[in-house]
């Protein structure tokens, strides 16, 4: 019988960040970019999320600019409701990028399990996502793809924003254009065939949405068709189904971030911008200091038995990936290049922030308990 060396070389954590610093766990999620893996740090045994996009699919969709601009983005990002980025680094194959993990599930997730939430729980979780909203916002940033499935809840129940594929900065005095969002979500002005322009009040519209569908179960724009959801978004007024347990003052903000034009619409600088967002009257006693810093009670609390994932990702992986990730060297040509594909530049510049990343957070944003 053969003897099999299952000894591994001895890892230098002081070198650059690469793949060989994280033990590959199981597959947790996926996107139109790329996959997401659990994975754990060998050296401080922290568990986080490897999100990874495969070099010749990103060229072959065009979305090399999007990758860049996200990595981008969340390097200058630092919120504890957000997700943050600890680390990103590359092979010849994939880009990587390694991100705080929140074990509590995706909004999507938890609302498949519990169907239609309390009242009271809707309200903390809107803060929470809104306090990522404007905080994003004061970056001037703009997330442009809220929805369910991009909201995550760690541990303890605290809503984290995720997913900047298509996030993007704005100038206050400059409108943007580009047709970008998931249809359901997407605000008017942005579908508009004029393309007049829209701002970054149309994140307040996907919240609108969000909020209407927690409290309810279902969207208020629906159609058969892409079409139909579309004409009804530009043009149907927002119906609030009959409910004793839902506050005038829960109908009032959905309402509210659901108006048209958007020049009306809560949140925007002509409404009295964000402070009149945290001042409505559905928050009535919040303390937004303590909600800052975490000192909020969440009342939803997710299985802490559970990683609380689609369980069908990991087995997709295992049976249609046609590659499995693995941590390989870089093939390296005699001038001292990388052998990849021929990438634009703005690509190799992934690793320019791992080093500076890992020293100035070093540890992931954890959420306190309550």
């Amino acid at each position: 019988m053969g003897c099999c060396n299952t000894k591994e070389d001895p890892i230098d954590f002081t070198e650059e960040v690469n793949l060989t610093h994280f033990e590959l766990l199981r597959a947790i999620g996926k996107g139109a970019y790329g996959k997401v893996k659990l994975v754990r740090h060998k050296d401080t045994k922290i568990q986080y999320a490897l999100k990874y996009i495969d070099k010749k699919q990103c060229i072959a969709q065009k979305a090399v600019d999007y990758i860049i601009q996200e990595r981008n983005l969340l390097e200058d990002i630092h919120c504890p409701f957000v997700c943050n980025l600890r680390y990103s680094f590359q092979d010849d194959d994939n880009m990587f990028m390694v991100i705080d993990l929140k074990t509590g599930g995706d909004l999507r997730y938890v609302m498949s399990k519990q169907g239609k939430l309390p009242e009271a729980t809707v309200k903390f979780m809107t803060a929470e996502i809104l306090l990522g909203i404007l905080y994003l916002h004061s970056k001037k940033v703009v997330h442009r793809d809220l929805k369910p499935e991009n909201i995550l809840l760690d541990e303890y129940g605290h809503c984290c924003l995720t997913d900047f594929n298509i996030a993007t900065y704005f100038k206050e005095t400059k409108l943007l254009h580009a047709i970008a969002g998931s249809l359901s979500y997407m605000a008017p002005e942005i579908l508009d065939k004029e393309k007049k322009g829209y701002n970054q009040v149309i994140d307040f519209w996907s919240m609108g949405i969000i909020i209407y569908e927690m409290l309810f179960s279902k969207r208020p724009f629906r159609g058969k068709t892409d079409e139909e959801v579309e004409e009804a978004i530009k043009t149907k007024d927002v119906v609030i189904p009959d409910n004793p347990n839902i506050s005038a003052e829960a109908t009032d903000i959905i309402k509210s971030f659901l108006t048209r034009p958007y020049i009306d619409r809560l949140g925007s600088k002509e409404t009295g911008g964000d402070t009149r967002v945290t001042a409505h009257a559905w928050f009535k006693g919040y303390d937004w200091i303590k909600m800052e810093k975490l000192e909020g009670k969440p009342l939803f609390v997710p299985d802490a038995k559970s990683l609380n994932v689609d369980e069908t990702i990991e087995l997709e992986e295992l049976l249609y990936s046609e590659t499995q990730l693995k941590a390989k060297p870089r093939k390296i040509q005699k001038d001292g290049h990388s052998k990849s594909p021929s990438f634009c530049v703005s690509i190799f510049r992934l690793n320019s922030c791992s080093r500076r990343l890992s020293t100035i957070n070093p540890t992931p944003q954890t959420s306190r308990k309550d």
